[in-house]
């Protein structure tokens, strides 16, 4: 085997199945919190942790109703 053919094999191996894995884990994480959340969220008696983040998320979302954004909306915008 050439440098060239191992270097190809190693590359195969090494890039596309590790960020192949790891974007497969990260999507799993992701879609079994988002999957819990809206569990929480459509139950009669809510989480004690869905009553804990409730009005933050209340308060987020009047902000940017309001026009206020988020840090990274006024960076852009260039009002920071």
């Amino acid at each position: 085997m050439n440098f060239f053919s191992g270097g190809i094999i190693g590359l195969f191996f090494g890039f596309f199945f590790g960020a192949g894995c790891a974007l497969a884990l990260m999507y799993a994480i992701y879609s079994g919190g988002y999957r819990k959340a809206v569990e929480d969220s459509l139950r009669a008696e809510k989480s004690e942790r869905y009553r804990r983040w409730l009005p933050y998320a209340e308060k987020q979302l009047a902000k940017e109703r309001a026009g206020e954004g988020t840090g990274q909306d006024r960076k852009r915008e260039g009002r920071v």
